[in-house]
């Protein structure tokens, strides 16, 4: 528990971004890199109910965000793991390609290609519901196969 006044200055400090994603990033170079790929894997479980919740509910724009947001965090837990870099877009695509170099793995390469197109859709709305639907099929895919690159 925190108070409303240090809460205020931390959703202040994080500007506009998930205030628990937030907080990992503050406390992570403090932490082994198995207890981040640990916070990581809390964070992708966090936005993988988040993400069904706001799709049951219709709101694509927010659900597909939080699908992109599952994936980046088991992207960043495995980087974790793997001693690579997690901080940009580019690096998860980075990540993503030795992943596929190591698996030979299609799926996991249009997989996140259509987790990228979610997190558009979330700043553009361009998607219909059928579309979305095939985007977030491909992403619960990709995200399993992570989950279990673990």
């Amino acid at each position: 528990m925190v108070s409303p006044a240090v809460l205020e200055l931390l959703r202040k400090a994080a500007r506009g971004r998930d205030l628990d994603e937030f907080l990992i990033s503050l406390v992570a170079e403090r932490l082994d890199p198995a207890d981040r790929a640990e916070a990581y894997v809390k964070l992708y479980e966090k936005y993988l109910k988040e993400a069904e919740s706001l799709y049951a509910k219709g709101d694509l724009p927010q659900a597909g965000e939080k699908y992109w947001g599952a994936a980046t965090a088991l992207l960043n837990a495995i980087a974790e793991k793997k001693g690579l870099p997690h901080y940009s877009h580019r690096d998860y695509a980075e990540v993503v390609e030795v992943l596929y170099e190591e698996t030979g793995d299609k799926e996991l390469v249009v997989g996140f290609s259509l987790a990228e197109r979610l997190h558009a859709n979330f700043y553009h709305n361009f998607m219909r519901r059928e579309s979305f639907e095939l985007h977030r099929e491909a992403v619960l895919k990709l995200v399993e196969k992570l989950r279990r690159m673990l």
